[in-house]
């Protein structure tokens, strides 16, 4: 792969975070116009630290985006999980059959608070204390929505049209094997 597609998927990877964290193109876009513009600038020695805090950026940006939205999401889960003491985790498969277009829409169709702790936990491999400080909400109330989230949508996923496979899960989507 050519150094300049490998940055155009990297960037491309940057706008899709946004978007799975904004639900929307255009903020989606915004978000991700300032990694661009930080990244064009960026000495070769430093471009994969730039890239890094262009990731950054970009997810400060699509949160302060739904920062409405998140805050009324993130009352409706937490009244939703008000009765669970501890998190339910089931043993559940993706099948190798998933594609990153049914990830999306999987995720998409998710409330936008547990679809932010999911994504910033399993995809950006944050912790859940950095999470809640992101998402300006108690540890307590993301590690249950992040179960939730972890259940809810390996629900849907399996639901659509996948089934379960006998095999391992590809590369990608080995966070989300028996979530």
């Amino acid at each position: 792969m050519q150094p300049i597609a490998r940055v155009d998927s990297r960037l491309a990877d940057v706008y899709w975070l946004a978007f799975l964290l904004t639900g929307d193109h255009d903020a989606s876009v915004e978000a991700a116009v300032d990694a661009v513009d930080l990244r064009a600038g960026a000495q070769p020695f430093f471009s994969t630290w730039v890239l890094r805090w262009s990731r950054k950026i970009s997810i400060s940006k699509a949160l302060a985006a739904v920062r409405d939205d998140l805050h009324a999401s993130a009352q409706r889960t937490e009244a939703r999980l008000a009765g669970d003491r501890a998190p339910k985790l089931r043993n559940r498969s993706l099948s190798d059959a998933a594609t990153k277009v049914d990830l999306e829409r999987t995720l998409l169709a998710m409330d936008v608070f547990p679809r932010c702790v999911l994504v910033l936990s399993i995809l950006e491999g944050l912790p859940v204390e950095d999470v809640a400080i992101l998402l300006d909400a108690d540890r307590g109330l993301v590690e249950k929505a992040l179960a939730s989230a972890l259940d809810e949508f390996t629900r849907r996923l399996s639901s659509t049209r996948l089934q379960v496979p006998d095999r391992p899960v590809p590369g990608g989507l080995g966070e989300f094997q028996n979530a």
